[in-house]
């Protein structure tokens, strides 16, 4: 076998606020042989998602932060070129941890075979991936929602709180979203079949929210932070859960930016018995078959939906990750590197 060359992103410089094109370097590499139980694949897609933005710096949290000069880290969907693995042959579609680039050579053991006749390869990356298991477990397993009961979820058009609503709207409840924009509002409403849709940029955002929650608020899926906890938090009613996901509001802020509300927010969470947790998806792990289960027959018969966001280009996946932070994406994030696997 003649080398293999691959192209790959890596870290080349930590942030400092808002990540920039010169934090990311593009390097061309040589690749070995696989070894016993190792092999070789050609990324088709990797998935851009906003936890990437912490493990850009050094600071302790749940996982290892990228070091520099490491290759960005990222599942992708990948297919077997070469395999020096009893259980990979040939052509076989995978998802990997493969990484910002165009090929890898990965470890057997850590692979997992796809099927595209079960469903489209891209959705292993979303709606049936991380961001979807994500979803449902978090909101089923810590939020809890009742029938009747009112859930709220931030950045709802995205790839976790999309299905948070529509799985909210499965259980019986009221699911009201927060978005950015008139289109991706009616997008939640008019595709999703949420009960209310509010654009945060609104200057009366956190009255519109109010009149929305008449009840107030019983589950709030946290995917943001920043202002929009600030307009939910008078809202939660006693006993409220609140799955704890994310804070990409907070991503590009330093980490004293938001002290100032932290003492209010544990004065609230005091006087009202709330129950916030924070969660990463591998905690549920066992959960992952009857997620695919349920989830994956709720696309089937037409109750959930879902939306992607496809950027074509190896070459242009830290212009479209500096993007997801802000908002621009409208759907889960997806980086095509090669387009063999759509021919």
């Amino acid at each position: 076998m003649e080398a293999q060359h691959a192209r790959q992103f890596v870290l080349a410089a930590r942030p400092k606020g808002k990540p920039t094109p010169a934090d990311f370097r593009l390097e061309e590499i040589e690749l070995g042989r696989p070894q016993a139980g190792e092999v070789l694949v050609k990324v088709h897609y990797f998935s851009l998602d906003p936890y990437m933005r912490g493990r850009m710096d050094d600071r302790k949290s749940y996982a290892k932060p990228t070091d520099l000069g490491a290759v960005m880290m990222a599942e992708g969907v990948a297919s077997v070129l070469v395999s020096n693995h009893p259980d990979w042959s040939v052509g076989d579609i995978v998802l990997a941890h493969t990484g910002w680039r165009s090929h890898a050579v990965l470890n057997g053991a850590d692979l997992r075979k796809l099927d595209p006749d079960f469903a489209p390869v891209t959705t292993a990356l979303g709606v049936l991936g991380m961001p979807g298991f994500t979803a449902y477990t978090g909101l089923l397993t810590i939020g809890k929602p009742k029938p009747g009961e009112t859930v709220v979820v931030a950045a709802a058009s995205g790839p976790v709180g999309s299905l948070v609503g529509q799985i909210a709207r499965v259980v019986g409840a009221r699911a009201v979203g927060i978005a950015g924009g008139a289109q991706k509002c009616a997008y939640l409403i008019d595709e999703l079949g949420f009960d209310v849709a509010i654009d945060h940029r609104a200057a009366d955002f956190a009255a519109q929210l109010a009149q929305a929650c008449p009840s107030g608020i019983d589950v709030y899926f946290e995917n943001v932070g920043g202002p929009i906890w600030d307009a939910v938090l008078p809202l939660l009613n006693t006993y409220a859960r609140v799955p704890v996901c994310g804070l990409i509001a907070q991503y590009n802020q330093s980490p004293d930016a938001a002290g100032a509300r932290f003492a209010t927010t544990m004065r609230e969470v005091l006087s009202r018995s709330l129950t916030l947790r924070g969660f990463i998806n591998y905690e549920f792990a066992v959960q992952r078959p009857e997620f695919l289960r349920d989830v994956g027959g709720w696309i089937a018969d037409g109750r959930v939906k879902y939306r992607e966001d496809i950027v074509d280009g190896l070459e242009n996946a830290p212009d479209a990750f500096i993007g997801m932070l802000d908002g621009k994406n409208f759907g889960k994030v997806l980086v095509r590197v090669d387009t063999s696997l759509d021919q």
